[in-house]
Formats: C-alpha cells, structure tokens, sequence
C-alpha cells in the first residue's frame, strides 16, 4: 500500500513555498493579535479604571486566592502546548521522509494548534498572573476573531486529514496522482480563506453593538456569544449568521469526515487479510483521535451553554478552557504516541540533545 508516494526535488520546493506562504500568514496573525494586546496595556496603564470600551474578563470566580495556584498548572499547560506543536513542525521540516501530504496537513494542524494557544496566553495568565483583567473592545473583537477563525481552520485541516486517509486506503495507486504537492498547496490556501473570510461580517459588527448590560464576560478571554449577551441592540443578524457559519463549516466537516471513515471502514472491510486490514486502520487511529479531542469539548461546550444555565459559572469556565486548551495540548501527544515516523524522529532529537 503506498501512502506516501514519491516526490521529485522541484515538486517538494514548490509545496514548501506554498506551505511558507501558509506560515507567514499565520505569522502576521500572531503579530496582529500582539500588538493589540501591547496597545490595550499601553491604555490600561494610562487609565485604570474601566471605561465604556472596555470588559472585564471574569477568570475563575471565586477562586482568586487559588490564582498563584492555579497559574502553575496552566502556565505548564500553555508551555506544552507551544513547545510541543513547535516540535512536530521542526521534526517535519527537518526530516526529508516526512515530506509527505499526510505530514503536509499535520503541520497545518500543528500550526493552528500553536496560534490558538498564542491567541489566548496573554489574556488567561495576565488573569491568573494579576496583571490585568480589564480588556479594550477592539482587543476583544480581535480575539474572538482568532479564536472562531483558528477553530474552523482546526476543522477544515481535519476534514482535509480524513480526505488524505480516504485517498491513501480506497486508492492507494492513486494516491500521488490525486494528492500533487499543487494540490496539497491549494488545499491550505482554501482553509486558510475559508476560515478568515467568512467570519468578519458578524466580527466587525460587534464594533458597533450597544452594550448597555454590565461589560463582565464569563470567560478569561471572548467569545462572540459572549459578547453578544451583553449587547441591547438588534443581533439577530449575528445570531443568524454564525448559526450558518457552525452549520457550514463545524457540522458539514463533521459529516463529510464520518462519511470518509464509513468508506474506508467499508474499503478495509473488503481487505482478505487481517493483518492488512489492521495496518490500514493503524494509519487511521492518530486522526480518529484527533477528531475526537477537537468535537468533543466543542460538543460538551454547547450542550452546556444551550442546557446547562442552572450549573455552576465554573463548569462553563471549565469547559471553555478545555475547549481552547485540549486539542492544542493533546494534538502533539497523539500524534508522538501513535504516528511511528514522528515519534522514531522524536527519540532521536532528544537522543542527540542528551548526549
């Protein structure tokens, strides 16, 4: 079974430049989010006390005494998660037999994985840390873009991984033709305009919403309905469009991937050898997992914001740091415990750093 296919040295320039393109956009993403952060300190430290145009992120209520506490875990937490993302994309980088689609798309995940972590560090530990709790509307409009815009990346970059599994098993002989290094570049140019484009026309309204009800959100960072709760103006607009957004985007890749895995279950099903039929699987367990890390806390998350108004405020906080925190942390694990390529490269970086 060929899951990989061969790749000439201009082929694999080409695909390195497009995947080069990916990563400085993603840059200017970072840097964006920044220099928001960095202008907002600049006007708190200038004027402390709240203003009309700002909010108040609430952290974890009634815990403020546990906060040098509770900083110690999550500032582990945020260091695995950029130390372990930036490791899969330097053991890809660096490894010419992982240049392959299935790697290709695991470095768009990893990417994703490590820009929502720099999306939310600064404003969960500023809390926990004590620097600040108070934040500008722009910052937070900025941040709530990100964090929607990174989580459909996430998704896309899935449904593009299940894609792979589906080429790789049901046509193995195809696999070089189907998935071209132009193709894989134009893939990720798709996500990426997919997840950035679609989301402004309800972000940028929120600039121009009347918040008349107290500017005190619910989370240590925003989220668009978190915002949304707190404006007395017409939102049914919002309400609408990001209902088409998650049905066009969360629930369609969400289907389009467990109709990928019914094929190939089908596909391997029809495999006489056992063995070959658990080799073929095998390829499948790091993105099953994947997926699974990703739509469960986006699930668990809804279903307590939707039905869960009598529970605690902590449980909804709780929830939504494991819905930005989980996949990020668990993505780079999965895929060093159970992808061989990865975790064999692995062992031999800390091989070489410890002798």
């Amino acid at each position: 079974m060929n899951l990989g296919g061969s790749w000439g040295p201009v082929s694999r320039c080409q695909t390195v430049a497009g995947l080069a393109v990916i990563c400085i956009s993603f840059e200017i993403y970072t840097l964006a989010t920044w220099r928001v952060y960095f202008s907002f300190r600049m006007i708190a430290s200038v004027s402390p006390t709240m203003n009309s145009s700002s909010f108040l992120l609430t952290g974890f209520s009634g815990l403020e005494q546990q906060y040098p506490w509770l900083s110690i875990p999550f500032s582990t937490i945020y260091a695995m998660v950029l130390l372990g993302n930036c490791m899969v994309l330097h053991v890809i980088r660096t490894e010419p037999s992982l240049h392959q689609p299935m790697f290709y798309f695991l470095a768009m995940l990893a990417l994703t994985d490590l820009c929502m972590g720099l999306s939310t560090v600064h404003t969960v530990l500023g809390i926990l840390w004590g620097l600040s709790q108070e934040v500008s509307l722009d910052a937070c409009i900025a941040q709530s873009y990100f964090i929607h815009g990174l989580s459909f990346m996430e998704s896309s970059v899935l449904l593009a991984m299940a894609f792979d599994r589906y080429v790789a098993i049901c046509h193995p002989l195809r696999y070089s033709s189907i998935l071209t290094n132009d193709k894989v570049m134009k893939i990720g140019v798709a996500i990426l305009c997919r997840s950035t484009l679609l989301i402004p026309p309800v972000i940028i309204r929120l600039k121009f919403l009347n918040y008349c009800r107290p500017h005190i959100l619910s989370h240590s960072f925003c989220l668009h309905q978190d915002l949304l709760r707190l404006a007395c103006s017409d939102i049914r607009f919002n309400s609408y469009y990001a209902l088409m957004l998650v049905i066009c985007t969360l629930l369609l890749d969400a289907v389009l991937i467990l109709f990928s895995y019914i094929l190939i279950l089908k596909s391997v099903l029809a495999i006489a050898s056992q063995e070959e039929q658990h080799k073929s699987l095998q390829t499948c367990i790091s993105h099953i997992c994947a997926v699974l890390v990703f739509y469960i806390p986006i699930i668990s998350l809804t279903m307590v914001h939707r039905f869960g108004k009598h529970l605690s405020p902590m449980v909804h906080v709780l929830m939504g740091n494991i819905y930005i925190l989980f996949p990020p942390l668990m993505n780079p694990i999965i895929y060093s415990v159970k992808t061989q390529q990865i975790r064999s490269r692995m062992l031999r970086v800390f091989s070489l750093k410890i002798y």
